[in-house]
């Protein structure tokens, strides 16, 4: 009987340890918390961009606005120095400015590495014309590839929440690019040379087979050794014998 009071009570210990670890150990962490909303992921204006750097797991791309043109001009300094692609770097720049956030998760920051944003995909820094910077942080995508799991303006400090946006993955899209579509596409204005091979069609046609007689809308000239039909009546033939006197 002793035996079993024993047994019993090192049970009971035993379940209360367990729980003490279970609720300070695992209920203590944090749930993150979902704030279903939608908003804008800057404020500021297409405009107002200067620079742009693009920092990928390949690549760091460093991108500079110059206004010298009635339309902006987008040069790329590094890592080589060429004109940049407009049309890349404007499909990036309407994704910064009128892009929003799906939804906001709220997380503590010892959770980032389940958002992949410890070792983020991408990373864009923005620095406006007025000196100041904003960036965007790139991480996992979420279970079913609908969005992107981003941060913007980080400041992780320890002990409190950390905002984790659900952004669109056209963000993946406009980033993970060869060095190659980032440069502006040479044209020097030219057309393409035509195919030698071809005969060239210069709205001329073609000069007539000289095999083939040429119809001047003139009659054959007749054949000489036929004899001429004037209308005359022929000659009399003066070789016959002129007929004897009689007398």
């Amino acid at each position: 009987m002793k035996l079993q009071r024993t047994t019993l009570i090192l049970i009971l210990l035993a379940l209360g340890l367990g729980g003490f670890v279970y609720f300070h150990e695992i209920k203590s962490e944090p749930e993150p918390k979902e704030v279903k909303q939608q908003q804008k992921i800057f404020s500021f204006k297409e405009d107002d961009v200067q620079s742009l750097t693009v920092k990928t797991q390949n690549q760091t791309l460093n991108l500079e606005r110059t206004d010298k043109s009635e339309e902006p001009k987008w040069m790329m300094k590094s890592p080589e120095v060429a004109p940049a692609s407009n049309a890349i770097v404007g499909y990036l720049m309407n994704l910064l400015v009128e892009g929003k956030s799906d939804r906001i998760v709220s997380i503590s920051p010892n959770q980032l590495a389940e958002f992949g944003l410890d070792q983020p995909q991408t990373t864009i820094d923005v620095k406006l014309k007025n000196q100041k910077t904003h960036q965007l942080i790139l991480g996992k995508p979420d279970f079913n590839r609908r969005f992107l799991y981003a941060q913007t303006d980080p400041q992780n400090k320890p002990g409190s929440n950390t905002d984790v946006l659900l952004v669109s993955t056209d963000f993946e899209n406009a980033v993970n690019r060869e060095l190659s579509e980032w440069k502006q596409p040479i044209d020097d204005g030219k057309k393409p040379t035509p195919n030698n091979d071809k005969p060239i069609d210069d709205g001329k046609k073609p000069t007539p087979n000289n095999d083939k007689p040429i119809d001047n809308g003139k009659k054959p000239t007749p054949n000489t050794d036929k004899p001429i039909d004037n209308g005359k009546k022929p000659t009399p033939n003066t070789d016959k014998p002129t007929p004897a006197n009689s007398k």
